[in-house]
């Protein structure tokens, strides 16, 4: 089993910089795909970017390609979100989830497992 904790979120300035890390327990954690999806008030939850278990295929969300980065540590049991030129917009809770599967994907239905998600705001 795996719990995921995210950290990172915070209040920035629009053209700014949030890292955000997903940090799960359990040492199969580096087998999985994990996913970042977001939330922003009355909106549905949205896909934002995924890795394979290996860190060599990832994916990314048309509004966030190019400026943010989905990477992972599994020595650290850790994937992180680096989050560059923020914009208002994408002020959200951010979730990460991750699948058994070892595979990313870009709907929730596809994960086994979720974090209880961090704030993002972004100010113009």
């Amino acid at each position: 089993q795996v719990q995921l904790v995210e950290s990172g979120g915070g209040l920035v300035q629009a053209g700014g910089s949030l890292r955000l890390s997903c940090a799960a327990s359990g040492r199969t954690f580096s087998t999985y795909g994990v996913g970042w999806f977001r939330q922003a008030p009355g909106k549905e939850r949205e896909f934002v970017a995924t890795i394979s278990w290996s860190g060599g295929s990832t994916t990314y969300a048309d509004f966030v390609k190019g400026r943010h980065t989905i990477s992972r540590d599994n020595a650290k049991n850790t994937v992180y979100l680096q989050m560059n030129s923020l914009k208002p917009e994408d002020t959200a809770v951010y979730y990460c989830a991750a699948a058994r599967t070892g595979s990313g994907y870009t709907y929730s239905g596809g994960y086994d497992y979720w974090g209880q998600g961090t704030q993002v705001t972004v100010s113009s």
